[in-house]
Protein backbone atom coordinates (compact mmCIF):
# COMPACT_ATOMS: atom_id res chain seq x y z
CA UNK A 1 0.00 0.00 0.00
CA UNK A 2 1.59 3.33 -0.99
CA UNK A 3 0.63 6.05 1.55
CA UNK A 4 0.13 9.62 0.06
CA UNK A 5 -0.35 12.40 2.57
CA UNK A 6 -1.51 15.49 0.69
CA UNK A 7 -2.19 19.32 2.15
CA UNK A 8 -5.93 18.71 1.49
CA UNK A 9 -8.65 17.53 0.19
CA UNK A 10 -8.38 19.77 -3.34
CA UNK A 11 -5.22 18.56 -3.41
CA UNK A 12 -6.12 14.85 -2.72
CA UNK A 13 -8.90 14.80 -5.20
CA UNK A 14 -6.58 16.13 -7.84
CA UNK A 15 -3.68 13.69 -7.45
CA UNK A 16 -6.15 10.23 -6.84
CA UNK A 17 -8.00 11.67 -9.75
CA UNK A 18 -5.07 12.07 -11.99
CA UNK A 19 -3.33 8.96 -10.72
CA UNK A 20 -6.57 6.73 -11.89
CA UNK A 21 -6.77 8.19 -15.12
CA UNK A 22 -3.51 7.00 -16.12
CA UNK A 23 -4.53 3.73 -15.10
CA UNK A 24 -7.71 3.86 -17.18
CA UNK A 25 -5.65 5.06 -19.45
CA UNK A 26 -3.49 2.59 -19.71
CA UNK A 27 -5.60 0.23 -19.65
CA UNK A 28 -7.36 1.15 -22.93
CA UNK A 29 -4.02 1.25 -24.54
CA UNK A 30 -3.32 -2.69 -23.85
CA UNK A 31 -6.51 -3.89 -24.34
CA UNK A 32 -9.22 -1.26 -25.83
CA UNK A 33 -11.37 -0.86 -23.30
CA UNK A 34 -11.08 -0.26 -19.19
CA UNK A 35 -13.51 -1.80 -16.50
CA UNK A 36 -13.60 0.76 -13.71
CA UNK A 37 -15.56 0.91 -9.92
CA UNK A 38 -16.99 3.89 -8.81
CA UNK A 39 -17.86 4.52 -5.37
CA UNK A 40 -19.73 6.93 -3.91
CA UNK A 41 -20.22 9.30 -0.39
CA UNK A 42 -18.43 13.14 0.66
CA UNK A 43 -14.90 10.94 0.65
CA UNK A 44 -15.21 11.08 -2.77
CA UNK A 45 -16.88 14.63 -4.02
CA UNK A 46 -13.09 16.21 -4.98
CA UNK A 47 -11.76 13.00 -6.61
CA UNK A 48 -14.98 12.38 -9.10
CA UNK A 49 -14.70 16.45 -9.69
CA UNK A 50 -11.27 16.10 -10.85
CA UNK A 51 -11.69 12.70 -12.95
CA UNK A 52 -14.27 13.69 -15.39
CA UNK A 53 -11.80 16.71 -16.13
CA UNK A 54 -9.36 14.02 -17.15
CA UNK A 55 -8.55 13.29 -20.88
CA UNK A 56 -10.10 10.17 -21.00
CA UNK A 57 -11.70 8.14 -24.15
CA UNK A 58 -14.79 7.56 -21.72
CA UNK A 59 -16.54 5.38 -24.81
CA UNK A 60 -13.81 2.61 -23.88
CA UNK A 61 -14.82 2.67 -20.68
CA UNK A 62 -17.50 0.30 -18.57
CA UNK A 63 -18.31 1.13 -14.64
CA UNK A 64 -19.53 -0.66 -11.84
CA UNK A 65 -21.45 0.64 -8.91
CA UNK A 66 -19.85 -0.05 -5.54
CA UNK A 67 -23.26 -0.09 -3.65
CA UNK A 68 -26.77 1.07 -2.68
CA UNK A 69 -29.00 1.22 -0.03
CA UNK A 70 -32.48 -0.81 -0.47
CA UNK A 71 -35.88 0.50 -0.44
CA UNK A 72 -35.18 4.13 -1.40
CA UNK A 73 -35.75 5.83 -4.61
CA UNK A 74 -33.68 7.25 -7.22
CA UNK A 75 -34.59 10.38 -7.02
CA UNK A 76 -33.87 10.45 -2.40
CA UNK A 77 -31.20 13.06 -1.82
CA UNK A 78 -29.25 10.11 -0.25
CA UNK A 79 -29.70 7.61 -4.29
CA UNK A 80 -26.03 6.81 -4.67
CA UNK A 81 -27.61 6.47 -7.93
CA UNK A 82 -29.08 9.80 -8.05
CA UNK A 83 -24.76 10.81 -6.58
CA UNK A 84 -23.07 9.13 -9.66
CA UNK A 85 -25.79 10.26 -12.42
CA UNK A 86 -25.10 13.72 -11.55
CA UNK A 87 -21.61 13.69 -10.96
CA UNK A 88 -20.41 11.47 -13.06
CA UNK A 89 -22.66 9.16 -15.73
CA UNK A 90 -24.01 12.59 -16.98
CA UNK A 91 -20.68 14.03 -17.36
CA UNK A 92 -18.61 11.77 -19.15
CA UNK A 93 -21.39 9.19 -20.33
CA UNK A 94 -19.29 5.97 -20.18
CA UNK A 95 -19.61 2.83 -22.57
CA UNK A 96 -21.59 1.07 -19.99
CA UNK A 97 -22.70 1.83 -15.93
CA UNK A 98 -23.80 -0.30 -14.38
CA UNK A 99 -26.43 0.95 -11.29
CA UNK A 100 -27.20 -0.98 -8.31
CA UNK A 101 -30.73 -0.48 -7.97
CA UNK A 102 -32.13 -1.24 -4.78
CA UNK A 103 -35.99 -1.16 -5.12
CA UNK A 104 -35.92 -4.35 -7.17
CA UNK A 105 -35.74 -7.83 -5.57
CA UNK A 106 -32.26 -7.95 -4.10
CA UNK A 107 -30.76 -11.58 -4.13
CA UNK A 108 -31.92 -11.11 -7.48
CA UNK A 109 -29.88 -7.44 -8.67
CA UNK A 110 -26.49 -9.41 -6.81
CA UNK A 111 -27.14 -12.40 -8.88
CA UNK A 112 -27.43 -9.50 -12.14
CA UNK A 113 -24.74 -7.70 -10.93
CA UNK A 114 -21.90 -10.43 -10.36
CA UNK A 115 -23.02 -12.01 -13.58
CA UNK A 116 -21.91 -8.99 -15.52
CA UNK A 117 -19.27 -8.21 -13.44
CA UNK A 118 -17.54 -11.78 -14.07
CA UNK A 119 -17.17 -10.89 -17.47
CA UNK A 120 -15.49 -7.46 -16.88
CA UNK A 121 -12.53 -8.05 -15.59
CA UNK A 122 -11.83 -4.68 -13.03
CA UNK A 123 -8.84 -2.44 -13.96
CA UNK A 124 -9.40 0.56 -11.26
CA UNK A 125 -11.05 0.36 -7.97
CA UNK A 126 -12.45 3.99 -6.76
CA UNK A 127 -13.12 3.48 -3.12
CA UNK A 128 -13.55 5.02 0.79
CA UNK A 129 -13.12 4.06 3.97
CA UNK A 130 -15.91 4.87 6.21
CA UNK A 131 -16.32 6.01 9.81
CA UNK A 132 -16.03 2.07 10.64
CA UNK A 133 -13.56 1.52 8.76
CA UNK A 134 -15.79 -0.62 6.33
CA UNK A 135 -14.87 -1.15 2.71
CA UNK A 136 -18.30 -0.28 0.37
CA UNK A 137 -21.16 -1.16 2.53
CA UNK A 138 -18.98 -3.78 4.06
CA UNK A 139 -19.30 -3.20 7.86
CA UNK A 140 -17.03 -4.76 10.45
CA UNK A 141 -17.39 -7.72 11.03
CA UNK A 142 -16.87 -8.01 7.18
CA UNK A 143 -17.24 -10.99 4.85
CA UNK A 144 -13.45 -11.62 4.18
CA UNK A 145 -14.34 -15.19 2.47
CA UNK A 146 -17.64 -15.49 0.36
CA UNK A 147 -17.16 -15.79 -3.49
CA UNK A 148 -20.02 -13.77 -4.26
CA UNK A 149 -20.00 -10.56 -6.00
CA UNK A 150 -22.86 -8.74 -4.32
CA UNK A 151 -24.14 -9.26 -1.25
CA UNK A 152 -26.89 -8.29 0.59
CA UNK A 153 -25.62 -6.62 4.13
CA UNK A 154 -26.98 -4.92 7.38
CA UNK A 155 -25.97 -1.58 7.69
CA UNK A 156 -24.34 -1.05 11.19
CA UNK A 157 -25.33 1.94 13.96
CA UNK A 158 -21.98 3.61 13.40
CA UNK A 159 -22.68 3.23 9.38
CA UNK A 160 -26.01 4.11 9.65
CA UNK A 161 -24.89 7.32 11.78
CA UNK A 162 -22.30 8.47 9.73
CA UNK A 163 -24.67 8.35 6.79
CA UNK A 164 -27.25 10.92 9.47
CA UNK A 165 -23.95 13.10 9.85
CA UNK A 166 -23.13 13.61 6.61
CA UNK A 167 -26.49 15.33 6.03
CA UNK A 168 -27.96 12.52 3.81
CA UNK A 169 -31.09 11.47 5.77
CA UNK A 170 -32.63 13.86 8.41
CA UNK A 171 -33.14 11.69 11.43
CA UNK A 172 -31.58 8.24 12.26
CA UNK A 173 -34.95 6.66 11.66
CA UNK A 174 -35.00 7.88 8.22
CA UNK A 175 -31.51 6.03 7.16
CA UNK A 176 -32.39 2.24 5.84
CA UNK A 177 -31.20 -0.59 7.60
CA UNK A 178 -30.61 -2.77 4.65
CA UNK A 179 -28.05 -2.02 1.24
CA UNK A 180 -26.54 -4.17 -1.66
CA UNK A 181 -22.61 -3.91 -1.69
CA UNK A 182 -20.07 -5.44 -3.95
CA UNK A 183 -18.29 -8.05 -1.46
CA UNK A 184 -14.73 -7.78 -0.33
CA UNK A 185 -13.23 -10.46 -2.54
CA UNK A 186 -14.81 -8.82 -5.53
CA UNK A 187 -13.45 -5.01 -4.37
CA UNK A 188 -9.59 -7.15 -4.17
CA UNK A 189 -9.61 -8.44 -7.36
CA UNK A 190 -9.39 -5.18 -9.14
CA UNK A 191 -5.91 -4.81 -10.77
CA UNK A 192 -5.68 -1.42 -8.45
CA UNK A 193 -7.23 0.39 -6.07
CA UNK A 194 -7.38 4.11 -5.55
CA UNK A 195 -8.66 5.23 -2.09
CA UNK A 196 -9.09 8.28 -1.13
CA UNK A 197 -10.01 9.17 2.49
CA UNK A 198 -10.16 12.76 3.51
CA UNK A 199 -11.46 14.43 6.70
CA UNK A 200 -10.43 14.14 10.60
CA UNK A 201 -13.48 12.36 11.31
CA UNK A 202 -11.87 9.49 9.28
CA UNK A 203 -8.29 9.62 11.14
CA UNK A 204 -8.89 6.83 13.92
CA UNK A 205 -10.49 4.55 11.06
CA UNK A 206 -6.96 5.07 8.70
CA UNK A 207 -4.70 4.43 11.74
CA UNK A 208 -6.96 1.00 12.07
CA UNK A 209 -7.02 0.34 8.53
CA UNK A 210 -2.94 0.96 8.47
CA UNK A 211 -1.49 0.28 11.10
CA UNK A 212 -3.96 -2.60 12.77
CA UNK A 213 -4.22 -6.02 12.08
CA UNK A 214 -5.47 -7.15 9.21
CA UNK A 215 -9.14 -8.57 9.83
CA UNK A 216 -12.77 -8.62 9.50
CA UNK A 217 -13.30 -6.02 12.70
CA UNK A 218 -11.41 -3.69 10.38
CA UNK A 219 -12.60 -4.40 6.71
CA UNK A 220 -10.74 -1.37 4.47
CA UNK A 221 -7.53 -3.59 6.58
CA UNK A 222 -7.24 -6.04 3.73
CA UNK A 223 -6.47 -3.99 0.99
CA UNK A 224 -2.90 -4.49 2.75
CA UNK A 225 -3.50 -7.52 0.97
CA UNK A 226 -2.98 -6.21 -2.44
CA UNK A 227 -0.38 -5.32 -4.23
CA UNK A 228 -1.29 -2.38 -5.99
CA UNK A 229 -3.20 0.30 -3.89
CA UNK A 230 -2.75 3.76 -3.43
CA UNK A 231 -4.22 5.36 -0.10
CA UNK A 232 -5.08 9.26 -0.42
CA UNK A 233 -5.12 11.01 3.05
CA UNK A 234 -5.35 14.72 3.90
CA UNK A 235 -3.56 16.15 6.79
CA UNK A 236 -6.88 15.83 9.14
CA UNK A 237 -7.46 11.90 8.13
CA UNK A 238 -3.29 11.47 8.40
CA UNK A 239 -3.21 13.02 11.54
CA UNK A 240 -3.20 10.02 14.18
CA UNK A 241 -1.26 7.76 12.23
CA UNK A 242 2.32 6.90 14.27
Amino acid sequence: MEIVILKNKQALGEIAAHRGAELIRKAILDGGMANIIVATGASQFEMLNELVKEDVDWSKVTAFHLDEYIGISEMHPASFRKYLKERFVDIVSPKMFHYVNGEINPDEECKILGNLISKHPIDVAFVGIGENSHLAFNDPPADFETEEAYLVVTLNEACRRQQLGEGWFPTISDVPEKAISMSIKQIMKSKAIICCVPDLRKAEAVKKTVEGSILPAIPASIMRCHEVVWLYLDKDSASMLS
